[in-house]
Parts: structure tokens; C-alpha cells; sequence
């Protein structure tokens, strides 16, 4: 009995796409960099302004919650900032990158572990 080989596209087609793939990815990185995003905390009382880089790039606090006597909900305002502008340049640059690795043929989800 004689096996059968699954058709589908040829190597150089697959080494085509992924290197279109690849130049997608780099134009997309270098875009996701240079994009800035705001981020409110405390209710407005601080806003935090970071690139796609994950680089703060200003910082703007309200006078009226800056209390020497309070430090501590002034650091958690901040904190808890920061951390929302990481987490969002990190998920728009995981949905962004997505797009492109999803059409990939036989990949599902894209490359699994590349990202």
C-alpha cells in the first residue's frame, strides 16, 4: 500500500507568506512603538501618558490630591496608573500582532509560542 502525501502549498509559497509575514510583523513593532496612549487613575486625578515602547512619556497629577500628610494614596493612584498603561500597550500590541500570525495556513491560532 502506498502513502499518500497531503496536498497543499509548496515550501517556496509557505517560505513566501512567512516572509511577508515577518515584514508585517516588523512595519506592525515599529508602529505599536510610536503609538501613545492616556490612561486615567483615581478618578482623573492623575493621568499618565506612555508609548508603545512602555516609556512614560508625561505624568499629570491633580493639586488637590497631593496631601504631604497622605503619600501613600498618592503612590497607590500612581501605581495602580502605571500598571494599567503597561498592561494596556501590552494587550493592544498581542491583538495587533494576532492579526497578522492568524491567516498563517495550517496555524490556527498564528505561531504558537512566538508571541
Amino acid at each position: 500500500m502506498k502513502a499518500r502525501v497531503p496536498q497543499g502549498p509548496s515550501m517556496n509559497a509557505m517560505i513566501k507568506q512567512a516572509q511577508k509575514m515577518q515584514e508585517d510583523m516588523a512595519a506592525l513593532q515599529a508602529e505599536l512603538e510610536e503609538r501613545e496612549y492616556e490612561i486615567s487613575a483615581g478618578g482623573g486625578a492623575a493621568k499618565i501618558k506612555i508609548n508603545g515602547k512602555k516609556e512614560i512619556v508625561s505624568l499629570e497629577i491633580a493639586p488637590e490630591i497631593v496631601d504631604p500628610d497622605d503619600v501613600e494614596t498618592l503612590c497607590d493612584i500612581l501605581t495602580a496608573g502605571i500598571n494599567e498603561a503597561i498592561k494596556r500597550v501590552e494587550q493592544t500590541s498581542e491583538r495587533e500582532m494576532a492579526k497578522i500570525t492568524a491567516g498563517m495556513p495550517g496555524m490556527s491560532g498564528g505561531f504558537p509560542g512566538l508571541f
